[in-house]
């Protein structure tokens, strides 16, 4: 493996900037074994980096840490830089997922500006001489409570609210040295994996363009993350028959 691709700072992954130099010293990521500061670093982006739409893909490590919160895409790139930073190599696995898995985090008055299919990614660490795919830190457990709770008899094959998932009451999203998977369920296209996130995106650009990317930056991201932030809070028992008619079972 030509592995000094997989460990390099990029522009996205600016593992060498103040805030995420200050983020790995303060946790001490880089004094526990490499396995334990995969766990470490998966649970703080899961977790402490709630799931909401950040205004786009091209975002650095240090700007999604700025944000505070991230879907798919940005919170992998900082636990990409995050892992970098401790010596531990990644790279991103490209994909589009269907717009269907989105329904419910995007409320159905705006899903119909959603693209049939949207870009998609996880990022794959390398330890213990093999490539493993982390998928499972895109949904935060305070979040995805509150689906299942709603959901709660829910183990079969289950995509709305930002989850697509062969079993909804106990998704693989734990790290214990395998694969982990929230969305996986539902993917279209496969693009192989690139080395930096920076090369994917220049490769297949981004979800939106044109007045409706300026439209998703300046108001409509601003309108999902309300209702993503609702759905935290309070759940979905008050919304209930739009929560069936947002998920397929």
């Amino acid at each position: 493996m030509a592995e000094n691709q997989y460990l390099q700072t990029t522009r996205m992954l600016d593992f060498e900037h103040p805030w995420i130099k200050s983020l790995i010293e303060a946790k001490r990521w880089r004094h526990i074994p490499q396995y334990e500061a995969v766990g470490a670093i998966y649970h703080y982006v899961r977790d402490n980096i709630p799931f909401g739409y950040n205004k786009d893909d091209h975002l650095t490590a240090s700007e999604v840490l700025r944000d505070g919160y991230g879907q798919c895409n940005t919170k992998g790139t900082l636990l990409m830089a995050l892992l970098r930073g401790v010596g531990i190599a990644t790279r991103v696995h490209g994909f589009t997922i269907y717009n269907e898995l989105q329904r419910g985090a995007i409320p159905n008055y705006l899903f119909a500006l959603a693209p049939e299919r949207i870009i998609h990614s996880w990022v794959e660490v390398y330890l213990d001489g093999r490539w493993i795919n982390l998928e499972g830190y895109i949904i935060d457990s305070a979040y995805l409570e509150k689906v299942q709770q709603r959901f709660a008899d829910q183990c079969a094959e289950f995509s709305g609210y930002g989850i697509a998932t062969p079993c909804l009451s106990s998704p693989n999203i734990d790290w214990q040295g395998e694969d982990t998977f929230i969305q996986s369920e539902g993917i279209a296209d496969d693009f192989g994996v690139y080395a930096q996130p920076d090369d994917f995106y220049a490769d297949k650009g981004t979800n939106l363009k044109g007045i409706k990317k300026v439209l998703f930056q300046y108001l409509l991201r601003h309108l999902i993350n309300f209702n993503v932030k609702r759905i935290r809070s309070h759940g979905l028992l008050e919304n209930a028959e739009e929560a069936q008619e947002s998920v397929t079972p």
